[in-house]
Formats: structure tokens, sequence, C-alpha cells
């Protein structure tokens, strides 16, 4: 499984280690990931993904991930996540109805 994560789709970055005689060598900047549970109000049930910590951050500051989902672009999203949000869409457009 890649190194990205699943709800903003940050991944690896490439950049240089510059030693102290300016000699840079190629590096890769790996994003801070982590596997969590996370809880749909909606769906009455959680998911354990795959995300950075500044994703993390962000569903805190959104309101949770219903709200996060519902407002993400779809390209971002992994393919487990377009799923998820689709589930949690539908499931909003009957609670409305």
């Amino acid at each position: 499984m890649s190194r990205r994560c699943e709800l903003t789709g940050i991944g690896p970055m490439v950049g240089h280690s510059v030693s102290h005689s300016n000699v840079k060598t190629k590096r890769r900047f790996l994003p801070s990931l982590r596997q969590i549970n996370l809880q749909s109000e909606s769906l009455g049930a959680s998911f354990r993904l795959k995300i950075s910590n500044a994703a993390l951050r962000t569903l805190d500051f959104k309101g949770g991930l219903d709200a996060f989902l519902v407002k993400a672009d779809d390209a971002n999203l992994s393919v487990r996540a377009r799923r998820l949000k689709k589930q949690i869409k539908d499931k909003l457009a009957e609670q409305a109805a």
C-alpha cells in the first residue's frame, strides 16, 4: 500500500538533503500517516482509514468525518473514501426525505 493519505491525497515529496559543505543528495519527505478509527454519525459505524496528522486536525476543525467528506473533492479521495462519501450522501438524502 502506498504512503498516501486517504482523505487529502497527500503523498511523498522529493527534495535534497543539504550537508554542511552544501553537497545535495536526493531524499524523500514522507507524510506523517497513522491508521485511525473514525466514527460516522450518519451511518452509525466506525471506519479504519490511513490519514495524515494534518487531515486529522482538519477533521476536528470541520466537525467530523461526515462534514469533511460531503465537502471533499473526489479527486483527492481514495477509492474507499469515495465509496464512504457516497454512502454518507445517500443516507443524508434518505433522512432529509
